[in-house]
């Protein structure tokens, strides 16, 4: 299944209790919403039809009953759900909001926040990175690769990380990857073991799914983690029992929903990332901007793998 979208006028109405209405500034395109729009992920998808979007910041233009959390003219951004960003204005659970600094333009927040909260996940607490362990990023030039890999270096990791052309290996670089690999011109696993003498990596931070899995379990060392994220190429072959014990690895599959249920995690996890965009440890690449008008358009190009780094839809002044 492949839906299709259509750019129209719909009717939001106010906000009810607990809710807010945002005026948005900009858009953040994830993979996910990708996903959602072909149906691969039914548990997570809205039915039809649906506004997609999980990731927008904008400033409150009207407040419902039992908010205390944000006020009108706040400047605010959310991530994951509801899923309803591509739009001008916005119907949101005021809970599901964080503010956003004065010192941080919206549309880096757009671009960073659900980015950026997968990021503060996968090396802050799936895998609580630091100095001494040995990281493989695949992606390392996409949106959330871009803010992690940045991460993961500041937490004193070394960093290896795959991308598809010697473009995206140059972002790679100056985004914290002391090693880079062009996984179209040589093998990655071979290169790994190069790298780690052998010994292989702590933990895989795995997007592709499909066509890496397999080398991705190959580069892990014995007691490695397996954080597995995304499945751009297609989802990867079941787990094999035999496959798994030969090193007790460890395998996890987080979501965002599951690491910021409670607003205090979403809180703490959204200031320590705006607070590393402020200090400068983390720069956010909005590489791509589109008008909201031109979605599809986004989409296509975010998987012929013509992007890099983050991209954001702009509502019409």
């Amino acid at each position: 299944m492949n839906m299709v979208m259509k750019w129209e006028d719909v009717e939001i109405g106010e906000p009810k209790s607990g809710e807010i209405k945002v005026k948005i500034k900009a858009i953040g395109v994830n993979f996910l919403d990708i996903y959602m729009r072909k149906g691969l992920v039914h548990d997570f998808t809205p039915p039809l039809p649906y506004t997609p979007g999980l990731e927008s910041a904008g400033v409150v233009i009207a407040v419902g009953t039992d908010v205390t959390t944000c006020k009108i003219g706040d400047m605010v951004a959310y991530a994951n759900y509801p899923v309803s960003a591509y739009a001008e204005e916005q119907i949101l659970p005021a809970d599901r909001v964080v503010p956003v600094p004065a010192s941080i333009d919206p549309i880096i927040a757009a671009a960073a926040i659900f980015k950026g909260l997968t990021a503060e996940v996968l090396v802050r607490r799936c895998f609580k990175v630091g100095p001494g362990h040995t990281i493989l990023y695949h992606a390392a030039a996409g949106g959330v690769g871009s803010l992690a890999c940045q991460w993961a270096n500041a937490l004193g990791a070394t960093v290896i990380g795959t991308v598809s052309t010697k473009a995206k290996a140059v972002q790679a670089k100056e985004d914290g990857c002391h090693h880079v690999i062009i996984y179209k011109e040589e093998n990655f696993v071979d290169r790994v073991m190069e790298i780690t003498s052998g010994k292989g990596v702590d933990v895989v931070y795995e997007s592709i799914g499909k066509d890496t899995f397999e080398g991705s379990m190959a580069c892990l060392k014995a007691r490695g983690h397996m954080v597995v994220f995304g499945m751009a190429s297609g989802e990867h072959e079941p787990l094999r029992f035999q496959k798994v014990a030969e090193k007790g690895i460890y395998y996890t599959a987080p979501t965002i929903m599951l690491y910021t249920k409670e607003r205090h995690e979403l809180l703490a996890a959204s200031e320590e990332l705006f607070s590393n965009i402020e200090k400068g440890v983390l720069r956010v690449r909005v590489n791509h901007k589109y008008p909201l008008s031109q979605a599809a358009q986004a989409h296509s190009d975010m998987e012929s793998q013509k992007t890099t780094g983050s991209i954001v839809l702009l509502p019409d002044a």
